[in-house]
């Protein structure tokens, strides 16, 4: 979907089509198209890019809330029984109704499918609409997550066979942050791991050793500043942070912004993309270093990856999708778009969403 190109280059809007954009939204909200069938086990981030997109968009009374809290509710997984822990399962939400695993014919459960992206995402929905989050079993959610957090301080997605990264530690502090309570992790763990996760160059790697990624050093930033790691005024004279190197960290990020369109690329000689203007874009906004952004060559460059149909593509001149249509939303955001609600950039929702008003 994403390699077709469909419109010329003196097509480009020199304006932020607003408009058009919440019409792309409310497209995805009622039906989402054929290409997005093979993303089935991932219809609740699906939905948090339109959910929270909405949002952005001071167009959220374009949905039904209460049927949109019941869908998202109803993706939680549960114990058997009250308050019993199986296997060590995670007590978190499903990524769909596909993935929520039932009991066979022998009347023996399936394995759990509940995953820390989907929980992440399902709280953020949830916020998002004003659902009241103290409602939530948080106690069972927590301790259940807790089991997934590794010797190292990383974290598993789900409590078996998962991979571990720097996106999982992201998700424990966004869910630990939102349900304001931090007994599902261990901090000081989480913040070595991450610390161990900073390259030779200033960016993170999704793993110690490995190359510097735009995605992941968010997740690390974006982490540090949601477990009260990253002081307010870091980059002041007086502030000093013997967590993660600071300097070299903000000289990274900005090489990221190319002199040739002004995007922002996630790694060094790699395209720009739309999606990093949120990524490194918000670790400079995380860092209270966004002055340093060409705010008008990033707008340009994100105009030519807006779709005549509303929503972006992650290159120019291709057809939108929801991940680099929701990240231009942010990217927006961030830049000050009137019209646009402004962004909790280390949860990556609306500010009212995070406050909870």
């Amino acid at each position: 979907m994403e390699d077709q190109e469909f419109w010329d280059s003196d097509s480009e809007s020199l304006i932020f089509e607003k408009d058009r954009h919440i019409l792309y939204l409310e497209m995805m909200y009622q039906l989402l198209p054929p290409p997005y069938q093979g993303q089935e086990i991932n219809r609740l981030t699906l939905a948090y890019f339109v959910v929270s997109g909405l949002d952005i968009l001071d167009a959220l009374d374009r949905i039904d809330k209460d049927a949109v809290i019941n869908w998202v509710l109803s993706l939680q997984a549960q114990p058997k029984n009250d308050r019993t822990f199986e296997n060590g399962q995670f007590y978190g939400f499903h990524g769909s109704r596909s993935s929520q695993f039932q009991s066979n014919n022998n009347g023996a459960a399936n394995l759990n499918g509940s995953h820390l992206a989907s929980t992440y995402c399902a709280l953020a929905i949830l916020k998002t609409v004003g659902y009241d989050l103290s409602l939530i079993d948080s106690e069972l959610l927590l301790k259940s997550m807790k089991t997934l957090q590794q010797p190292d301080g990383c974290f598993m997605p789900i409590h078996t066979g998962g991979e571990t990264d720097l996106r999982f530690v992201f998700c424990a502090a966004a869910i630990c942050s939102m349900l304001k309570n931090w007994s599902g992790m261990d901090c000081l763990k989480a913040k070595e791991y991450i610390r161990n996760c900073q390259s030779y160059d200033g960016g993170f790697g999704l793993i110690p050793g490995s190359e510097s990624h735009g995605g992941a050093t968010y997740c690390a930033v974006a982490s540090l500043k949601l477990m009260g790691f990253i002081e307010e005024d870091l980059l002041s004279n007086k502030a000093s942070s013997n967590i993660i190197n600071v300097p070299l960290l903000l000289d990274w990020c900005l090489q990221k912004q190319a002199q040739e369109d002004g995007g922002f690329r996630g790694r060094a000689n790699k395209p720009t993309d739309t999606c990093y203007a949120f990524w490194v874009g918000g670790v400079l906004r995380i860092l209270q270093a966004d002055k340093f952004i060409h705010e008008k060559a990033l707008r340009g460059f994100l105009l030519t990856c807006q779709s005549q149909y509303g929503g972006f593509s992650k290159f120019p001149r291709l057809l939108p999708d929801l991940y680099h249509s929701y990240y231009g939303f942010c990217a927006f955001s961030m830049l000050k778009e009137p019209g646009l609600n402004p962004l909790c950039v280390e949860l990556g929702m609306t500010d009212i969403a995070a406050i909870g008003l």
